[in-house]
């Protein structure tokens, strides 16, 4: 029987000595195998008597079951040192403050559009909203713009299949908004009575062929719009005023309205700002155009033109965040650079 004792102990050597689950897998195919010392030991059995073969069985079975212990032992101590290892290297200090994600936050545009929308909402303004590809009749026609106009050609517009184009500006929306609101009201104009006066903002995104520091392809506007019976270019003043100082909260903030020229306003005026301090202090800054709505805008909006009256105004919230924010190239704000991104959330 010293001959089995050595063969289990030659085993828990060599498992000892296998340092990964590899090794191991070697080390028993040396007894285990096709060719193994236990498997030749059980071959041997065929040339026993019967006799033999119950005494040298029991023998052999009992070694083969203290090498597979043996085996097992080693290939669990291997699993143990591979799973502390991994722990190690894996180990979390529960002490230490927890990995967190950094919060995001709005662009700064869509901020500055939100800021428009709430003003403007206080005034009783709602917000309107229609396509980005335009018919040349919304952009253009319905708005005044004669058909020899430079803003019609493809040097300033994108235009795409059918005939459509890529809206230049969102006065087109007012457009739209206007005569669902007509319609709406259509029996009550018929019939001689009133209707609720058109009061609304389009802000949203626009194309025009240009781009540089100042300028982008693809830009926002926002349009403003007050139809009524006795709407008057002083109430343009008043509304754009109060909105300016809210905006950028200096009540100290001086406008000026310079007469100008636009095919869907008459009379027209550019809108300049100036601040009483700060960096920009003593310039007049451009930031809207405006003026009377044009009779013929408002026949379009199927509306009575001795009867109804209105102003409207178009301003670059591009330009407005550039103005809060302090931010002296237009490109920064669709590079996606998160490091000047991150500065507004």
């Amino acid at each position: 029987m010293n001959e089995l004792e050595d063969l289990v102990q030659s085993a828990r050597s060599a498992f000892g000595r296998s340092a990964t689950a590899a090794d191991l897998e070697n080390a028993k195919a040396l007894y285990f195998g096709k060719a193994g010392r236990v498997t030749e030991l059980m071959k041997g059995m065929a040339a026993l008597s019967v006799e033999e073969k119950k005494t040298r069985g029991a023998a052999i079975n009992a070694t083969k079951q203290a090498i597979e212990a043996a085996l097992n032992e080693r290939r669990q101590a291997l699993a143990d040192a591979e799973l502390q290892a991994q722990l190690k290297a894996e180990s979390l200090d529960v002490t230490l403050p927890g990995r967190q994600h950094a919060a995001g936050g709005l662009h700064p545009v869509s901020l500055t559009l939100e800021r428009i929308e709430g003003i403007f909402g206080s005034m009783g303004f709602e917000v309107a909203d229609g396509p980005e590809i335009e018919t040349d009749w919304f952009n253009f026609t319905a708005l005044n713009t004669p058909a020899d106009h430079p803003a019609r050609s493809m040097h300033d517009t994108f235009y795409v299949e059918g005939g459509h184009l890529l809206r230049t500006h969102t006065s087109p929306m007012q457009i739209r908004h206007a005569v669902q609101h007509v319609k709406r009201h259509r029996f009550a104009l018929d019939a001689g009575q009133g209707m609720p006066e058109i009061r609304v903002i389009a802000p949203g995104r626009t194309y025009r062929v240009d781009s540089d520091a100042t300028h982008s392809p693809m830009f926002h506007q926002c349009e403003g719009l007050w139809i009524g019976e006795d709407i008057s270019f002083k109430d343009l003043k008043v509304v754009f005023t109060d909105f300016c100082r809210t905006f950028f909260e200096n009540d100290d903030l001086v406008l000026r309205f310079r007469p100008s020229f636009f095919p869907f306003t008459e009379p027209s005026a550019e809108i300049d700002i100036q601040f009483p301090s700060g960096p920009l202090a003593g310039r007049w800054l451009e930031v809207a155009g405006s003026g009377q709505v044009h009779p013929n805008v408002v026949r379009h909006m199927g509306l009575d033109t001795e009867r109804f009256i209105g102003f409207a105004f178009g301003m670059g919230p591009d330009r407005l965040t550039m103005l809060r924010y302090g931010v002296n190239d237009l490109r920064l704000f669709f590079d996606g650079d998160i490091r000047f991104l991150s500065q507004f959330r």
